[in-house]
């Protein structure tokens, strides 16, 4: 399927995006707040540490953050010096934790390939996909959005509201996924080569504030009378949905153990998955028929090698990934007996309530810190 005349879309797009786009944005401004020219370089780390994080959050969620990041770690030299404590602690509350561990990977990378050859004037960065694409976690569209800001290069992107633009603009009849090759030259196609960094942002732009994924305002859009979707008269059927597979549900029990001074016992996680490398409370999946008392006791037997008496419960939580919900039931433990031994987790500690903070968690046990905090304030 083809767009039909591309110049048109191209102008009518960048001249609504000049009076509507999100100029705001700050690793997309230069240092003085202004916006770059045609082909003037932005700061490439800064766009990289934004990239990363915009991978499955908001960007009214990840502002906040980079301002955070970009004062704690200002450059690339900086960031792959930085310990691993110290970067999943600032990462702390943003979830999909296993992106911080791989920015902090690829800071390391592109320093060291600079110190093996050094490259002219001191510049580590890729100007090619292969070489981002290089970096841990970097996919293609990823390293295309990079390539485009930072340096102004013509390359198509194809993110979430990418795709659903397209989608639209086309009336595709299939779910975008299934048709990864056709929508990237799809992307190439209407992306504007002499203004690609401009280009993909208004398209971005395009599709978080008009051609929403509910509702899209139509009569907003620049690109209404070229879309298929509107002509067809119901844009809210595109892009067609794949198949959904039911999320599954598990029941996760969870001790707060605590020893004879009131200190708890804090475990540090495997350097695998999402959560990787941070530290949670001990605890595992409930089995079926299995009372939630038994599952913590079990758990904490085969993970720690320890034997505690279950208490009282603390709180129950519920939380979301994108591929699977969990229902936390906490309950507070007496330590008995046994040495704690971290036999599936990296390492293994007590610690006293108020270091908690000390220590980066994922974000569903922020509430049970606090649950914590309130019982001894209680007494």
């Amino acid at each position: 399927m083809e767009p039909g005349p591309v110049e048109p879309l191209r102008d009518s797009l960048l001249d609504w995006w000049e009076s509507n786009g999100r100029h705001h944005i700050p690793w997309k401004l230069r240092p003085d707040g202004f916006r770059p020219g045609r082909g003037e370089p932005l700061d490439p780390f800064g766009v990289w540490v934004a990239e990363v994080m915009l991978q499955q959050t908001q960007l009214a969620v990840v502002l906040p953050y980079w301002h955070l990041w970009m004062a704690a770690f200002p450059d690339l030299r900086t960031l792959a010096a930085a310990s691993e404590h110290d970067v999943l602690m600032l990462w702390q509350g943003l979830g999909y934790y296993a992106r911080a561990r791989r920015l902090h990977a690829g800071a390391r990378q592109l320093v060291a390939a600079e110190h093996l050859a050094p490259a002219a004037g001191g510049d580590p960065w890729p100007r090619t996909l292969e070489g981002w694409m290089a970096l841990p976690g970097i996919g293609r569209s990823t390293a295309a959005s990079i390539l485009s800001s930072a340096f102004d290069l013509a390359h198509p992107i194809l993110d979430g509201n990418v795709q659903r633009v397209l989608a639209r603009l086309v009336a595709h009849p299939g779910p975008p996924k299934r048709q990864l090759p056709l929508f990237w030259r799809l992307s190439e196609t209407v992306l504007d080569p002499q203004r690609p960094r401009a280009f993909n942002q208004a398209l971005m732009d395009l599709g978080a504030g008009v051609c929403t994924p509910r509702q899209p305002c139509c009569g907003a859009c620049p690109w209404h009378g070229r879309c298929a979707a509107y002509a067809a008269g119901d844009p809210g059927r595109f892009p067609v949905k794949d198949t959904t597979t039911p999320i599954p549900f598990q029941v996760i029990g969870v001790g707060v153990v605590r020893d004879g001074q009131g200190r708890v016992l804090i475990d540090q996680r495997l350097q695998e998955g999402l959560l990787g490398g941070l530290w949670e409370f001990p605890g595992g999946k409930q089995e079926p028929g299995e009372a939630i008392e038994v599952t913590i006791e079990r758990e904490l037997r085969e993970e720690l090698a320890i034997e505690v008496t279950v208490e009282e419960e603390l709180i129950t939580l519920e939380h979301a990934y994108s591929h699977k919900r969990l229902r936390f039931v906490v309950h507070l433990c007496q330590w008995l007996a046994g040495e704690p031994q971290p036999l599936a987790s990296q390492q293994v500690r007590w610690v006293a309530p108020e270091e908690l903070a000390s220590y980066p968690f994922p974000a569903a046990n922020a509430r049970i810190i606090a649950a914590l905090q309130a019982r001894i304030v209680a007494g």
